[in-house]
Parts: C-alpha cells; sequence; structure tokens
C-alpha cells in the first residue's frame, strides 16, 4: 500500500518472547502461531478440532421435562427461588478444553544474533514472517491445500516437533517418528490423551533444496541447504492414521519450481479477495501508520491504531473461521490450560466476535457459523426433548463443536434455562440471507424448529391474557430480589418474538406461518422500570441488577431491530437509560464492545467513544494484535479483536431490509474517514467518505428496492434499482 492508505499488515522490531505476541495465520482449519528468538523459533499448531476428553464427550441434557409443570408452578405463585431445585443434582461439567497439538521447533546450528530483527504479518496474503541477519522465515495456512506451509532460509537447521507446551497433561502419551522418504524427511508425532481412546497426529513433510539431511531421532538435522520448505497438518482421531500415506499426500503438493511461492499463489486466490472486500481509511497520520503494532498500542487516541485494529481483527476472524467460527481464542493458544475451555460460548461470545460477517463481506465467516449450528440440530432437538419435554430446539449455552448437548449448568450459572440461544444464534444466517436475497432452506428449517418449541413452550399466561416465558434467564444476570431462574426475561421476549415472526416470514402462505404470528402476538411488551430503564425482567416485582457485563436485555436493540429510534421511541429511550445505568462489573472485553454495538444502534457517538476508549486504553491487545478478556492483557481471548471491526461498521452505517442509516454514532475523535465495500441488509455494497462538512455515500444495489434512508436530516424514501449506482450527497452531518 503507499503511504496514502493504511497498511494491511503490523510488524515488530523484536523477536516475541511470548506466544501471546506471536503472528498468526490460519485457514478455519489448522492455525499457526510463530515466535520465538531467531535461533529457536516455534510455529505452535492447532487445529479447531483438537479438544481433550474430560469425561464430557459422554455428557447428556439433564432429564427434566417431567418436572418443569411444578417448576411453573412454583415460579407463578411467587416462590422466585423454585427454579434453583430445576437439577439433577450433577456438578459443574465443563465442556471439552480446545489445547495446541505441538510446536514445530526449529534450532539454527550458528550464531543467531537479532542485528537487523524484523517480524511482521501481511493481511492480505497470511504470512507471517521474521527476518534477522539475512535469514528468512516465512509461515502461512493454505485455504486452498489445508496445509501449514513453512518456507526457511537458513543454511543449518535442528528440526523437531516438540509436544512440551504449558499445561500439557501429565499422562499425555507421546511418540515421535522421523524417517526419510522419496518426498523428503518426514517427522510425525502422535499423542494420546490419558485414559481415552482419542489421540491426534501431528505429520511434518519436510523438503530440502541443496542440502543435507540428517536423521537425529526424535528429529532431524539439515546442513547447508538453500532453503527448507516444512509441510504440516494435524490428524485428531481413534485409529492409527497412514502417516506415509499422508507424506506422499503432502509430497503432491510440491511442484518441481518454487513450492512455496506456487502454494502461496493457490492460497491466496480465495483469501486476498475475501480480506479485501472492506477496508478503513480514518485519514491517519502517514508516520504513526508506519509504526510497530506495540508502538502503536501506546497512542490509543490515534485514528492510525483503529485502523489497524480494524484490518487485524478482520483478518484474524477470516483466518479463524472454516470448519468452525472462532472459539473464545479464535482458532490459536500456546497453553493447554485454556480460559473457560476455549470454547464456543453462545450466550454472548460467539455471536459477538461473528458480529461483522454480513456488514463487513464476510460470508465465509457466517457460513463456518452454519456449519457448527447445522450439524448440531440433532443435539439440540434432544435438549429440548429432555429439558422441557417439547419438540422444537433448544441451543447450549457452551459447545466444544463435537457436541450439541446442554449438560454445563449449576445453581448460580443455570444455563441449561437458557432458551434464547436458537433464535440468537440464527439471527447472523437471518442477516446473511437479507444480504443476499435469497433464504437458505438449512436456516429456514432451523427456524421452524425454533418456533415449534416455542409452539410447546409457551402454555402458560398471565392475568392480561400475555403469554409467559416460565422459566426465563437472563445470561449471566439474576434479579436483585430473586434468583436466578425467573420469569419473562427481556431477551426471552425479544427472542420468541422474533424466532416466531421470522420463522413465519420464512414460511409465507401457511397455516403454521399463521399460528406462529397469533403466537407471537401474545406475547407480553417490554416493562419499563421505577429508573424510566428497560426492566431485564419484564415480570413484575424483579428488580433490575445493573452492575453486570452481559446486556442480554438490550437483545431487541442489538443485534434485533425491535427496539429502534425511529419505529419506537420510547422504548429506545427506556433502551438507552438501562445502557446509562449499566456497570462494566468486571472489565470484560466483550461487555465494553457489547456496549458500544448498542449505543451505535441507539445514536450515541460519544458512548460509543467511551466504551471503545475503555479497550483501546485498558492495555487489552497483544503485539500480535490478538486480544485479552481483562485489562493489562490478562487471559488470551479473541472477542475484542474480532468484535471491534463490527462496532465501527455500526457506528457509521446501519441497515435492515427496508432502511439504510449514515453516520448514526460516529464519535468526534474521527471526523474524517473512508469505509469501501460494506454490505447492507438491503442487498447492496456501499462505500462511505466523510468529512466534518460532507459526506458521500456510493450504493451498488443487486436487486431493486424502496427503501428509507435515515440522516442527521431525517428520512426521506430512496428507490434503488439493481445495477445501477446511486450517489448520495451530504452537505453536513
Amino acid at each position: 500500500m503507499t503511504s496514502d492508505h493504511p497498511v494491511h499488515g503490523t510488524w515488530e522490531p523484536e523477536p516475541a518472547t511470548r506466544w501471546e505476541d506471536g503472528f498468526l495465520s490460519g485457514n478455519g482449519r489448522h492455525g499457526a502461531l510463530l515466535f520465538g528468538d531467531p535461533g529457536d523459533e516455534r510455529v505452535v499448531v492447532t487445529h479447531h478440532t483438537l479438544v481433550r476428553p474430560n469425561g464430557s464427550e459422554h455428557a447428556r441434557p439433564p432429564r427434566l421435562a417431567a418436572e418443569l409443570p411444578a417448576l411453573q408452578d412454583r415460579l407463578l405463585a411467587g416462590d422466585l427461588h423454585a427454579a434453583e431445585a430445576f437439577t439433577d443434582r450433577r456438578e459443574l461439567q465443563w465442556v471439552q478444553p480446545f489445547h495446541p497439538a505441538f510446536a514445530v521447533r526449529l534450532r539454527r546450528t550458528g550464531p543467531a544474533g537479532t542485528h537487523g530483527h524484523r517480524r511482521s504479518v501481511d493481511f492480505t496474503t497470511g504470512v507471517a514472517q521474521t527476518e534477522s541477519e539475512g535469514r528468512l522465515s516465512r509461515v502461512f495456512v493454505s485455504r486452498a491445500d489445508d496445509v501449514i506451509v513453512h518456507q526457511v532460509t537458513t543454511s543449518d537447521l535442528d528440526i523437531s516437533l516438540d509436544h512440551r507446551l504449558p499445561g500439557a497433561p501429565h499422562g499425555l502419551g507421546v511418540g515421535h517418528g522421523a524417517v526419510l522418504t522419496p518426498e523428503g524427511a518426514l517427522l510425525t508425532l502422535r499423542a494420546r490423551y490419558p485414559g481415552s481412546d482419542r489421540a491426534y497426529t501431528g505429520i511434518t513433510l519436510v523438503a530440502v533444496s541443496g542440502g543435507r539431511t540428517t536423521l537425529t531421532p526424535p528429529g532431524i538435522r539439515v546442513t547447508g541447504a538453500d532453503s527448507v520448505l516444512l509441510l504440516t497438518r494435524v490428524l485428531r482421531h481413534t485409529h492409527e492414521p497412514d502417516a506415509l500415506a499422508e507424506a506422499r499426500s503432502l509430497g503432491e503438493l510440491l511442484p518441481d519450481q518454487d513450492p512455496f511461492d506456487g502454494l502461496l499463489a493457490r492460497h491466496t486466490e480465495s483469501h486476498r479477495p475475501a480480506y479485501e472486500r472492506v477496508t478503513l481509511d480514518l485519514g491517519a497520520d502517514p508516520a504513526e501508520r508506519a509504526l510497530p503494532g506495540s508502538a502503536l498500542l501506546r497512542k490509543p487516541d490515534s485514528p492510525a491504531l483503529l485502523e489497524r485494529l480494524f484490518a487485524a481483527g478482520r483478518y484474524h476472524l477470516l483466518s479463524a473461521s472454516g470448519l468452525f467460527p472462532p472459539r473464545l481464542t479464535g482458532l490459536w493458544t500456546g497453553d493447554w490450560d485454556t480460559a473457560w475451555s476455549g470454547a464456543f460460548t453462545n450466550d454472548a461470545n460467539v455471536n459477538l466476535q461473528t458480529a461483522s460477517a454480513a456488514c463487513a463481506a464476510l460470508p465465509e465467516v457466517t457460513a463456518a457459523l452454519a456449519s457448527l449450528i447445522h450439524r448440531q440440530i440433532p443435539d439440540w432437538q434432544n435438549n429440548a426433548r429432555e429439558i422441557f419435554g417439547t419438540r422444537g430446539i433448544v441451543a447450549p449455552p457452551h459447545s466444544d463443536g463435537e457436541s450439541g448437548l446442554t449438560y454445563h449448568f449449576s445453581r448460580e450459572y443455570p444455563l441449561h434455562l437458557w432458551t434464547a440461544g436458537a433464535d440468537w444464534l440464527l439471527k447472523p444466517l437471518v442477516d446473511h440471507d437479507e444480504t443476499r436475497g435469497e433464504r437458505d432452506p438449512r436456516t429456514a428449517h432451523a427456524l421452524a424448529e425454533a418456533a415449534r418449541f416455542y409452539e410447546d413452550f409457551l402454555t402458560r399466561v398471565d392475568d392480561n391474557g400475555h403469554l409467559v416465558v416460565v422459566p426465563s434467564y437472563s445470561p449471566e444476570n439474576r434479579p436483585a430480589n430473586a434468583s436466578w431462574g425467573a420469569i419473562n426475561a427481556a431477551m426471552d421476549l425479544s427472542a420468541a418474538r422474533h424466532a416466531l415472526r421470522t420463522a413465519a416470514d420464512y414460511h409465507p402462505g401457511t397455516e403454521q406461518a399463521q399460528i406462529w404470528r397469533a403466537l407471537a402476538d401474545r406475547l407480553p411488551p417490554h416493562r419499563t422500570n421505577t429508573d424510566g430503564a428497560l426492566a431485564e425482567w419484564a415480570w413484575p416485582g424483579l428488580d433490575d441488577t445493573y452492575d453486570h457485563r452481559h446486556l442480554s436485555h438490550l437483545y431487541g436493540v442489538w443485534p434485533l431491530d425491535e427496539i429502534t429510534p425511529y419505529d419506537t421511541p420510547d422504548l429506545a429511550k427506556a433502551a438507552h437509560r438501562a445502557l446509562e445505568l449499566r456497570g462494566a462489573e468486571n472489565d470484560s472485553a466483550h461487555g465494553h464492545l457489547h456496549h458500544a454495538l448498542v449505543a451505535a444502534r441507539l445514536r450515541d457517538g460519544e458512548r460509543v467513544a467511551h466504551a471503545l476508549g475503555q479497550v483501546l486504553k485498558g492495555d487489552f491487545f497483544h503485539n500480535s494484535l490478538m486480544s485479552a478478556h481483562y485489562p493489562n492483557r490478562d487471559v488470551y481471548n479473541a472477542d475484542a479483536a474480532h468484535t471491534l471491526p463490527a462496532v465501527i461498521v455500526e457506528m457509521l452505517v446501519q441497515s435492515t431490509p427496508d432502511r439504510l442509516v449514515l453516520l448514526p454514532a460516529v464519535p468526534q475523535a474521527y471526523p474524517t474517514g473512508h469505509l469501501k465495500g460494506v454490505r447492507t441488509r438491503f442487498g447492496a455494497a456501499l462505500d462511505l467518505t466523510w468529512s466534518p462538512h460532507e459526506a458521500t455515500a456510493v450504493i451498488r444495489p443487486t436487486r431493486t428496492h424502496r427503501i428509507e434512508l435515515r440522516t442527521f436530516s431525517g428520512a426521506e424514501p430512496l428507490d434503488l434499482v439493481a445495477g445501477e449506482d446511486h450517489v448520495l450527497r451530504l452537505e453536513a452531518w
């Protein structure tokens, strides 16, 4: 890129001594984390399927359906602690924890100083590299060939696969292999989990150009080489894989000339266009754009920092999404002891991390989320049947990717009571369908299953004839004067309404659609409490607990369009009051950025700026530009890194199938900029340029449609014609 545009990458002048600072590459299946000093470089290898058996692979949802009517009776009679007994008395069971496979370790046998050291990652290609004293090491993970590709230009090198990573369990059964094959030297590492028949095998094929390879079990020694190319894959299995056949498969990827560049070209055919679809330019100082990431992180008010974090967030999100969407740690970790099992945490984190998928033109991310959801539908049906005695689906609060069954719950976190999960997780799939103008039949099926659950579950009625959601849970909060399992949580009401009406939209003209709409209409309205705030529980007598990291009760504001300043101004005012009263509790990154997303929908730019500032000024980012869960880089976690691009888009452009909102919540700190390539839910790409005195939007619709345009000056209709660019000019905003 020229100095007039943001640099699509980041760099550091010093080696990464902590794995958390290592630069990242991934293809949504395999991940690579490059760190270490020039004399002892390591590539930590990860794979989305690597989860350690801990007993939960056999866990089932609790069989509580027969007890549900009695619980509902007690809650409706005023026993607001009754749900604490709605359990089979099991201990809290975490899902199988995500873990790294091993490190490919490269020790240089000659002197390895750090003179001229530079390490970098190119977001447009996914190549992470280090340079030092004329030596070059380059790594990427191929989307085309599903392999980690690593080239080193060093003449003398010791190479091994090292399982000794922090937190590796005692009793991990490890076997190494090193053999010479016609394709090159083959290194294998087989690890069997303690007390389990499950295992995984790492396979690295080493092709040496112009040198000699000697076996030094469990590794190899390379001398006199011009360059060394390593191809690595991981297989999770219960039966012994054929390592030699896998080596032959890897060998088939090697052309006669320039194998690294050939593999890279195949990979970038899909990676580069996806990454480059959307760009952000905030008119930053070119000198600040040229800074290493660590120096830029010390300038939290710099537009250059936000530009780079936006680019890095989209890069990391794309790289972590394929077989699955990102986990709590994305696709990477250098430690077996991942916080909260490195799970797919469904009650907030998965949706926050994937929030930019539709608007920031990353359908690959939505496809990854859909892949996780659709393979788990049978498990979700099992949850509904066993816990609630209904048809349909209930999503689990946590998943390891293998199972979609609900078994992670306790008295303090009665997550088995959470019924909003299916709608919450399906909402990004609906957004994707709206963006592309086609309805996926798999999404239609899942929505129908969500609606069938509510058909069977919503059987209780209040004194006004409204249906009652009982039991009801607002993740992960509780009323100030009651227990966690309560009645009519705002999120549950919003989710039920949205699921029923959206399922009806996907099945127009059917008798079932009429039934679902009628059920949605019988749900109660939201409640405004005595503080003028949208109540987290609509049931009278339940008092709010304000100091909490989750904002589940504002689901109707974001990501839904149930509560807006335009259609429901009174409710929007109450929601804004609820946002004002909400504390940050433990300063979780996801809480701050969730706050920013809601504030953007409510047109409060300065509240967006404050929430962003809490993250940018709170030392949440490692030098890798991957983030942490808490301030001061405490607990490696992808929430902030992956959610930040969605916040930026939402403060500049918002859309529904029938509305476009331009510049709804731009903080004063970013008065000038250019956002290119975002997608709208009415089927158009959009470029936006703004300055203190004017703004221009170029809309490129793919379908003919009339929408409502909302700007600072009000609303007006806008007719769009498929294939015809529409240019909007605003003289002030």
